[in-house]
């Protein structure tokens, strides 16, 4: 999946990778999609949970042996 910016959240455990993405998301435009690399398995419910709250849209979930890639769309 192709993603306009990527936040690289790999050693960081909850909260710090919504935390981070947080603060990231506001330097994103509307469409655009935020690449979240992580190794905290926790990052997929959390992330799915924080995109439903936010309204921002989750696009997909990728993983790759510890590595875990989550895609998000800025929707406002």
């Amino acid at each position: 999946m192709k993603a306009d910016q990527t936040l690289d959240c790999m050693g960081l455990y909850c909260p710090m990778p919504i935390v981070q993405t947080v603060k990231k998301i506001k330097e994103l435009k509307t469409g655009e999609v935020l690449e979240i690399i992580a190794d905290d398995r926790g990052i997929i419910k959390d992330m799915a949970a924080w995109s439903k709250a936010t309204g921002h849209k989750l696009l997909g979930v990728e993983q790759e042996g510890q590595e875990i890639r989550v895609f998000v769309e800025k929707t406002h």
